[in-house]
Parts: structure tokens; C-alpha cells; sequence
């Protein structure tokens, strides 16, 4: 079946003139997760992991993704002429990379115009130029073969309530005009799917577990147009935008409201979430300001009411976790619970709690090995039986009405190698450090990020991922701008800032052995002024006891120790009023101190 896909394609890109056609992971919104309409990277090829690029040429197939993916791609590849290409591996070149190293002078690369980013479309064209290859923008090549393609969502939009978001869309386009004013902007055209259902309080169910709505948004300094399907909008939320001034007009109408600025007026298109497609609809002499996107700047920095609710939905959310770790003490020893099941039996818990909506993202639920692999999806097909031993990693969230979660625990079912014990308290001891930090203003994730791996580092110890990323406001469980990691660029080189809620996981991946990974999410607060400039320190908002069963305190300071006897108090007195006397009870011992 795939390669029959892949056949049909290679005849679309010769009647086209192309050499090479790429199939980026994206939807004409530049988002990481995407409604099936626009999955054509893994109707192509089978792969349904989040990252991971195809390349189809006359005589290759292949899949660029990295090391979180590698073990699931090998396994939906199989059996397809498409190649898994290993990203980063030394000497492995990216995709790009192996595009100019690999084609020759005149040969044409196409990509659809709607999901190429501008930012895109020029590193391409600053690899291709020097090699005389040609970047050419088409249409979208899949359509004229797949039969079966998915429509586009038609989910309804609902408001978001004033009582969860603390601000109004009406004071939101204020602060957004007043940045607009300071930048010398006309217009900001808003792409992002997060940064409009944060603008306008909207939400809806276009994407799985992200709850956000497919449309676009043109703001000028005196008017605001959405658009979005009309069917999309129930009278009451239509009647709601109107009367606040924003002028509704079908999502296909965008171009057309591009092309009716005038030449000599700016307008903000964010060159990482704005397709090539929007762009060419400007005409000549508009002028282009390729900035950050302004909701996005914003919308990172939580308000107090954001803040007061996701401390409530995290209280929530750890009182469903202890339900569930409850139950599978009691669950596993009798046998017979899969890692689905179990990933099921945490979803049920979840869905007890009031306002809640889905689960932020597909729970990683992995025993043993599986815990190895990063981005494990267990399937009834591969999912292994929780035994009375060893670790089991479970990486999950929810999304409520007041606030999304995302939680990392992993959990001792009974006897334990050394091994598996000194993996666990080595990536406690970064876990802790990076919640004790306090820095200046104006530091970065990358200028934090060694905190969460010296201890790993002096082991000779390192794992493959960010250490931290943005969390939204019951939206995108991954938010930018700002993340943890190492680079000097995208979210590790982003000021942290009061009000941003980040994670804080970092790991240790024993391939065919152990996954570990500690998950909290962490709100940036002001810490003390003092001579030498303003600091901020990190709030722990996640409640949910840390196993202490597989620590070796040995290997823990008397600080680390009295941070995680602290931590532990403040989970008993977040947790308790929301349980039972039984629950309490069971909640002290595994709050015990250290």
C-alpha cells in the first residue's frame, strides 16, 4: 500500500518537473499536532509520530526523525521501500543537507506552498543556491491521490470563559494594538491555532488533544477579522464576536484580506508559523515584518487568574494520579494489567474530576524496555504485562477548563536492580537542582539547562531530549517560546520570564533495559532585588508524590533531601482536601520523609 502511494506520487512530481517533493508534518498552521486532513506524512508512509519529515525522489523514499522516534518508525516502516534516515547521528546529514548533497544543478525540489513556513523556505533556499538547485512552491500534490483524504474539521468553537481566562479578547486585542502602535505595525496576521484561541477565548475540538480551532486571524489597529467556517460557531459565541467588533468571514476569505492591504502598510507575519501560500497573497510594496508573533510573547506569561486555576487543576489532577497509582499497587501483583489498560484506568480517573475535557497528549506508558523508548505509544499488539518488578515510566496530562497538566512518574512495581535505583536518583538529583534554581533576569532555558544534567554528566550519563517546554493555558500542552535545553536558539535561547509555566523532566533511557523520567511543571516567580540586579526563582505547581522507593539517599545532599521532604509536604496539604481518610493515609506514608 505504501509504496503504491509512493508510486502514484513519483508520477504527479514528473508530470510537475520535480526531482524531489517534501512532506513536511505540519498544516498550513505551522502545528505540531494536526487534524487528519492534513497527515500526509503518515498517509505516505505509514510513520504517526509527531516529528519526522519525508523526502520522496525518482529513485528514494525516505523519513527524517530523531532518536525519540527511532524504534516506532523501524516498526511502521517495515515492509515499505521508505528508509528510516536517523537524526542526529554524526556524519548523517539532515534532510536539507541531503538534498543539496544529493541532487544535482537545476533539479527542483517541491514542497506545498501551505505548509512551507517562511522561515522554511529560506533556509532551503540558502541550501539549495549555492548547489543551483531549485526551491519551487506547488500545490498540494497529495490531493490529486488521495482518494480517501479526511475533510477539514467541523467541530463546533465554544468560549472560554471569562472566569478561567482573567482577561477578555477585547482586552487582549488592546494590549496587542498597544504593542502593534510601539512596533510600527499596521496589521498582525495571527496563524497559530493557539495564539488565536487565546486572542479571541475560543476553544474547540479540531485537534486531538490540543483544544483549539482551525481558522485565522487578521488584527489591524482598528478592526479584527476572524476567520472561520461559519458552521463552526454556535449563534450565541457569533453573536458574542460581533458585538465585540471582530468582523467574521469564511477561513478560505483569508488570502483575500491580504491582498486587499494597501501598499505602504506593515503587517507582522510571524515567519515561523505563516505559510509561503499567506505570504505570496500580499501585493507588492506592502511592507513585511517577519517578528514574533505577539499573542505568542503574551499568552506565556500566565495572569493571576490563569495561575489561580491551573493551581486548582493541578490539585485535581494529582488527586486522579493518586487514584491511580492506589489502584495499580493493588492491580499489577494480581496480573494481567497491560500498559493499556493501565494507560485506560488513568484516563477514567482523570475523567472523574470536574471540568475535565481529554488528555493533553497520548499517554507514554511504558514498563520496563518500553520505558526506553521516549515517545512509546502502547497497543494492544505490542503492549507489554506489568509484573511485580521493575520500573514503569508514565508521562501523561489533562486538559480542564482551568489549566492543562503534563506529569512524568516513574513508578517502582517491586525489586529493583542497583542499576535501575542509581539511573532514578541520578535524575531526581537533576530534577531537584533545576527546581532550586534562582537566576537573574534576562537568563535562558540553555543558561539553566546543565543544572538538570551535571549529576548525569559526572557519570558519564546524558539523554536525548529538551529538558523543559512551554505549557499553555487549556491549550497546546507544548507552548513557546520558551523551553530548557541546550542550543542557542528556538525556546532554550528565550528570556524566561515572570508568569511562564515550564516542565521540568529530565531522563535517563537504558535501551532494551529502563526508561526513567521525573516530570513537574514549574511556574517562573519573582525572587529576591538585591545589589546586583532582579532574579527570579521556580514554583513547583505539580502535585503528585515522587516515588521515594527506588532512591538511594546516600546519593542525595542534605539539601536535595530536605528540598524533596518539602516537596512532599506541600503535595499532603494540596492533595488532602480533595480525599478520603483511606486516601490520606496512603498518601503520608508515600509522603514520607527522607
Amino acid at each position: 500500500m505504501i509504496n503504491q502511494r509512493i508510486s502514484a506520487l513519483r508520477q504527479k512530481m514528473q508530470q510537475a518537473g520535480l526531482a524531489a517533493y517534501i512532506i513536511p508534518p505540519t498544516d498550513p498552521h505551522q502545528s505540531e499536532y494536526i487534524a487528519p486532513h492534513w497527515q500526509g506524512r503518515t498517509w505516505i508512509s505509514g510513520f504517526d509520530g509527531s516529528a519526522g519529515t519525508v523526502i520522496i525522489t525518482r529513485d528514494f523514499a525516505g523519513l527524517w526523525t530523531d532518536s525519540r522516534y527511532f524504534i516506532q518508525a523501524e516498526r511502521q516502516l517495515a515492509g515499505s521501500e521508505m528508509q528510516l534516515m536517523k537524526l542526529p547521528v554524526a556524519r548523517k546529514p539532515d534532510q536539507v543537507e541531503w538534498l543539496a548533497e544529493n541532487l544535482q544543478k537545476g533539479d527542483i525540489v517541491g514542497i506545498d506552498r501551505e505548509l512551507l513556513a517562511i522561515s522554511g523556505a529560506k533556509r532551503l533556499n540558502k541550501a539549495f543556491g549555492p548547489q543551483g538547485i531549485i526551491l519551487l512552491p506547488t500545490d498540494d500534490l497529495l490531493t490529486q491521490i488521495w482518494e480517501d483524504r479526511p475533510p477539514l474539521p467541523q467541530a463546533k468553537a465554544f468560549e472560554h470563559p471569562l472566569a478561567f481566562a482573567g482577561e477578555s479578547r477585547t482586552e487582549k486585542l488592546a494590549r496587542i494594538r498597544a504593542d502593534m502602535k510601539k512596533q510600527k505595525l499596521d496589521y498582525h496576521l495571527i496563524t497559530a491555532l493557539d495564539d488565536l484561541a487565546w486572542v479571541f477565548n475560543i476553544r474547540g475540538n479540531d485537534v486531538d488533544y490540543n483544544p483549539v480551532v482551525i481558522a485565522y486571524a487578521l488584527i489591524g489597529i482598528e478592526d479584527c477579522s476572524l476567520c472561520i467556517h461559519d458552521e463552526k460557531l454556535p449563534e450565541e459565541l457569533k453573536k458574542a464576536l460581533t458585538n465585540d467588533a471582530i468582523q467574521l468571514h469564511p477561513y478560505a476569505q483569508i488570502g483575500q484580506l491580504l491582498a486587499q492591504i494597501p501598499a505602504g502598510k506593515r503587517i507582522r507575519l510571524a515567519a515561523a508559523q505563516t505559510s509561503v501560500a499567506l505570504k505570496e497573497k500580499l501585493k507588492e510594496g506592502v511592507l513585511l515584518d517577519e517578528g514574533k508573533s505577539i499573542p505568542t510573547v503574551l499568552k506565556a506569561c500566565k495572569n493571576d487568574t490563569e495561575i489561580a486555576n491551573t493551581r486548582h487543576a493541578m490539585a485535581k489532577d494529582g488527586a486522579a494520579i493518586l487514584r491511580f497509582q492506589r489502584w495499580l499497587e493493588e492491580a499489577v501483583p494480581q496480573g494481567g494489567i497491560t500498559e493499556v489498560i493501565a494507560q485506560e484506568k488513568l484516563h477514567a480517573f482523570r475523567a472523574e474530576q470536574k471540568d475535565f475535557v481529554g488528555d493533553s497528549f497520548h499517554t507514554i506508558a511504558g514498563y520496563a524496555a518500553h520505558g526506553a523508548i521516549v515517545h512509546y505509544s502502547a497497543t494492544p499488539a505490542i503492549a507489554a504485562t506489568l509484573q511485580p518488578k521493575g520500573l514503569f515510566l508514565l508521562d501523561s496530562g489533562g486538559q480542564y477548563l482551568d489549566g492543562t497538566t503534563d506529569i512524568t512518574r516513574t513508578i517502582a512495581l517491586g525489586e529493583l536492580t542497583a542499576e535501575e535505583k542509581r539511573d532514578y536518583t541520578l535524575v531526581l538529583k537533576g530534577h531537584i537542582a533545576l527546581s532550586m534554581a534562582q537566576f537573574r533576569e534576562g537568563t535562558t532555558g540553555a543558561n539553566l539547562d546543565i543544572l538538570a544534567r551535571s549529576a548525569m554528566w559526572a557519570e558519564g550519563i546524558d539523554y536525548g531530549h529538551g529538558t523543559g517546554h512551554g505549557v499553555g493555558f487549556f491549550l497546546n500542552v507544548h507552548e513557546g517560546p520558551q523551553g530548557i535545553g541546550q542550543g542557542l536558539s528556538g525556546g532554550a535561547a528565550t528570556e524566561l520570564k515572570e508568569g511562564m509555566i515550564t516542565s521540568n523532566e529530565p531522563g535517563i533511557y537504558r535501551a532494551g533495559k529502563h526508561g526513567v523520567r521525573i516530570e513537574n511543571l514549574i511556574l517562573t516567580v519573582k525572587g529576591p532585588e538585591t545589589e546586583f540586579g532582579k532574579f527570579l526563582r521556580f514554583e513547583t505547581l505539580t502535585l503528585c508524590p515522587i516515588d521515594i522507593r527506588p532512591v538511594m539517599p546516600e546519593l542525595l545532599t542534605q539539601q536535595e533531601k530536605e528540598w524533596l521532604n518539602v516537596y512532599h509536604e506541600a503535595v499532603l496539604q494540596g492533595l488532602s482536601p480533595l480525599l478520603t481518610a483511606e486516601e490520606i493515609n496512603w498518601l503520608k506514608e508515600k509522603c514520607s520523609k527522607i
